[in-house]
């Protein structure tokens, strides 16, 4: 599994490659307020490609933060339902207690 995930990197590595060969020309981008900025295509392509997977990471850590929080609420409640049952098992694996002893004292 571990040679076919590096062939397909590899793939994909080389495929991206020659896509930033094949575009280089140059690209403006008029921006706000007049401002205008001139830069390769692949530069461009490379950094909208980078900000959106940040807004897409930053988007998405609510949710994983929330996931987090439950498994953890999970985990203390599993762990404080064994600690009870280890009790209730140590409980029943001793030998029952005799309800009372009478010894010679209690008799006289």
């Amino acid at each position: 599994m571990k040679i076919v995930s590096r062939l397909i990197a590899a793939i994909l590595f080389v495929c991206f490659f020659f896509f930033a060969l094949r575009n280089t020309q140059e690209v403006t981008l008029h921006l706000f307020l007049g401002y205008e900025r001139t830069d390769p295509l692949v530069l461009v392509l490379l950094v909208f490609f980078a900000v959106g997977a940040v807004l897409g990471v930053l988007a998405m850590s609510p949710i994983a933060l929330r996931h987090r929080r439950e498994a953890a609420r999970y985990k203390k409640a599993l762990n404080q339902i064994q600690r009870q049952q280890e009790e209730t098992a140590q409980v029943q694996a001793q030998p029952p207690q005799p309800d009372s002893v009478i010894t010679a004292q209690h008799i006289l």
